[in-house]
């Protein structure tokens, strides 16, 4: 039977483990494909060229057709 100090040690060689590994994963949301890379780029430019209609305006043109 182990020891509490040998479980412990046991315990913490598990714990540093889990926080080596989580600090490799990767955020797989924080992954963009070639044509979502496109797309925010076009956003971006969109945005600087004041081409971008926001959420409530196109609300508001909704509204009112409706």
């Amino acid at each position: 039977m182990e020891t509490q100090s040998n479980v412990e040690k046991r315990l913490e060689k598990v714990e540093r483990a889990i926080i080596e590994i989580q600090n490799k994963i990767i955020d797989t949301d924080s992954i963009i494909n070639e044509e979502e890379r496109k797309m925010l780029n076009e956003s971006i430019k969109h945005e600087k060229e004041g081409k971008l209609v926001s959420l409530e305006a196109i609300k508001n043109v909704r509204n009112k057709a409706g």
